[in-house]
């Protein structure tokens, strides 16, 4: 899976032309933004995807057979509902053909909705869970980020068929601190600083 920097059809021409299947695009506000996100990744007559992509690492260098037909049904993509103005627009975005499925970016849409840094608000929670339902009951895959393995498993309870419970840096942030802490204990409770 990879995530662009924003959705621009130059920007996923060459993610998907270096063999990538599924993508997630981020701030997916309005229908309109995820037919667009959709053109760009499918080849015509479906979409509006450059055919330069039939001789290019994702087709081998035209080495697969029936390249584009396969790229168009094979391919995966995931749009993200990060604001107010995207859950206003949820229904209208999970009508568009070929959005397999919304990722819900708690962090943007807590502050989207006047809770800025605080995805855990009673409030905020009641609209992510209804926000889930509302993807798997439209046949979609729902997502979800929770660094929190409680709240990781509560996403789950809710319906959510993905769920990224955890961050890379802070993974290793959070080992390195840990292990940071088993010397630092001891040099506090030890021996002075020089003897080390």
């Amino acid at each position: 899976m990879i995530r662009p920097l924003e959705g621009s059809r130059s920007l996923i021409k060459q993610i998907l032309d270096i063999g990538a299947r599924t993508l997630l695009i981020s701030r997916v506000d309005t229908a309109a933004q995820a037919r667009d996100v959709v053109d760009a990744t499918r080849y015509p007559p479906l979409g509006q995807r450059g055919v330069g992509a039939s001789v290019a690492r994702a087709a081998r260098w035209g080495r697969v057979e029936n390249y584009m037909a396969r790229a168009n049904e094979e391919l995966c993509l995931l749009v993200q509902a990060e604001s107010k103005t995207a859950l206003e627009n949820l229904d209208e975005i999970l009508d568009v053909d070929g959005i397999d499925g919304v990722f819900i970016g708690p962090a943007d849409l807590s502050a989207s909705l006047g809770y800025p840094d605080n995805a855990g608000h009673p409030e905020v929670q009641r609209i992510i869970e209804q926000s889930i339902r509302r993807i798997r009951a439209a046949g979609k895959a729902a997502g979800f980020l929770a660094v929190d393995p409680e709240m990781a498993k509560k996403c789950l309870r809710w319906g959510a068929n993905f769920v990224a419970v955890g961050v890379d840096t802070m993974l290793y942030t959070q080992a390195l601190d840990a292990r940071l802490a088993l010397f630092r204990e001891g040099l506090t409770a030890g021996p002075s600083r020089q003897s080390y």
